[in-house]
């Protein structure tokens, strides 16, 4: 017997989660489909994993340097056995939310096994069939495995399989300095291991601001990473004395080795030919609605190839869900979308680079920094590596921003807002933030922006002679 619903998604991680909760909410039969388990990389093997380990090798590392507190200093020996224990905790406490159980519970039905289109409505998993009058592709995407000579003979690890590790490498060669790569070796680095960062680029954070990758690069050097930019892994081997890499300059050598050179969606399997659904390397094709090449199907997320961000692969499922059911579509495809790299400091970004600004609007852009030295919460928490970095029309309007910071995530989300909204500096310099706080930085830039716009050239004279004899 088939069964048929509204909607058929495909993907349980947190975009198909997303797409089902906001389904239901308005009225919707909802099939929720997955080849594995509910939650997806994010759940798993992404975002929560990883800023738990980030979190624990961050106490470590404090305990390592309470000297600077004017405490004791700890250097105790890391037991990962424990640690991955804890993080295992963690993702079970997030888990418990989005069970098969709690999900019937708000009425989606719930299908594990493998997945395959049958035709353009109807869907097969495990020894069952469905149809649907709207599909929502949500697959996800898995870690890219480059062809490197020998890598297929060597015992690699990727984001996914890390998590398995039940002693702490005694040196650990990271390939790919993207977020990934740069987040676990400053992570493992901090509780202990030996650390090679090996990039092929010449610098970290490829799509970050190049001065918030130099400072990043700076901080990892100080906390003993050891890093080769410019540097092509040619071949890996692997013996009794290790896994070893010809990068170019020079051999490297270490027990664990993990490789972070991006991700590639989640595609081969599904027959989409069945659906006449239109994918490439790149991933599934969709329109600015986010609809396929078939118009009752859509796609959003990771398996698209744009952004690869848990925070956007949720938004456009929601933004899906609506231009399936809902008329008058809206615009799923953004052209940036802020982020965050969460290494300590943190790196975020919302709009343009200065690159990016420049190739667009050419000389008529400036730029403003605001170092973290001049924010007093960032001196009472002994984190004053870091600077606001603003790109700005000359006119003033505000076209990116890139903060460097212990709370960048958190202060990012503001100048986000600012940028979706067109808001001007001055209407973020006169909103009152809370003192003391990281966030008081970004007051502080937007004022010290309006104040040299205010007191430059005929205006600053006016304001100045008004002032005196007032």
């Amino acid at each position: 017997m088939t069964s048929t619903y509204d909607l058929a998604i495909i993907g349980a991680g947190s975009a198909g989660l997303t797409a089902a909760d906001f389904a239901i909410q308005i009225g919707m039969r909802v099939a929720l489909l997955d080849n594995k388990h509910i939650g997806g990389d994010c759940t798993w093997s992404g975002c929560v994993p990883s800023k738990t380990l980030l979190k624990v090798a961050k106490v470590n590392h404090q305990m390592n340097s309470a000297d600077r507190y004017g405490l004791i200093s700890t250097n105790a020996p890391v037991n990962l056995k424990d640690v991955m224990a804890h993080v295992k905790s963690v993702v079970d406490d997030i888990y418990k939310e989005e069970t098969p159980e709690v999900l019937q519970g708000k009425g989606i039905d719930v299908f594990i096994g493998d997945v395959k289109f049958v035709d353009d409505r109807t869907i097969s998993v495990g020894d069952k069939q469905l149809t649907a009058r709207r599909i929502l592709l949500c697959t996800g995407a898995s870690p890219f495995i480059p062809p490197i000579d020998g890598l297929s003979d060597v015992d690699y690890l990727t984001y996914q399989s890390l998590w398995d590790l039940k002693e702490l490498p005694k040196h650990l060669v990271v390939v790919g300095g993207g977020p990934i790569g740069c987040e676990m070796a400053q992570a493992f680095c901090r509780l202990g291991s030996k650390v090679t960062l090996v990039e092929a680029g010449d610098h970290l954070l490829p799509r970050d601001e190049p001065d918030a990758s130099h400072l990043l690069a700076e901080v990892l050097k100080s906390e003993g990473v050891d890093l080769l930019l410019n540097a092509t892994v040619r071949q890996v081997w692997q013996n009794d004395d290790g896994i070893h890499l010809d990068t170019g300059q020079g051999e490297v050598t270490g027990d664990v080795l993990l490789v972070a050179v991006g991700r590639h969606p989640n595609v081969d399997g599904l027959s989409l030919e069945n659906a006449g659904v239109r994918c490439s390397h790149r991933g599934i094709e969709v329109n600015k609605n986010l609809r396929t090449s078939n118009k009752h199907i859509y796609a959003a997320g990771d398996c698209t190839g744009g952004y690869q961000f848990t925070h956007y692969a949720g938004w456009q499922a929601a933004k899906a869900v609506r231009n399936a059911f809902i008329p008058f579509a809206s615009k799923g495809v953004l052209d940036h979308v802020p982020w965050t790299t969460f290494t300590d400091p943190e790196v975020a970004h919302a709009g343009l680079s200065e690159a990016e600004a420049r190739q667009k609007h050419g000389d008529n852009i400036q730029t403003y920094n605001w170092f973290m030295t001049k924010v007093d919460r960032a001196h009472t928490e002994g984190d004053t590596s870091g600077f606001i970095k603003l790109v700005c029309k000359k006119s003033g309007k505000l076209l990116g921003v890139t903060i460097v910071a212990a709370r960048a995530g958190e202060m990012i989300n503001e100048w986000s807002l600012a940028l979706d909204r067109g808001l001007k500096f001055s209407q973020l310099s006169e909103s009152i933030h809370v003192y003391p706080t990281y966030s008081t930085a970004n007051q502080m830039a937007a004022t010290d922006i309006r104040m040299s716009g205010l007191m430059s050239g005929l205006t600053g004279k006016m304001v100045r002679f008004l002032g005196k004899f007032t």
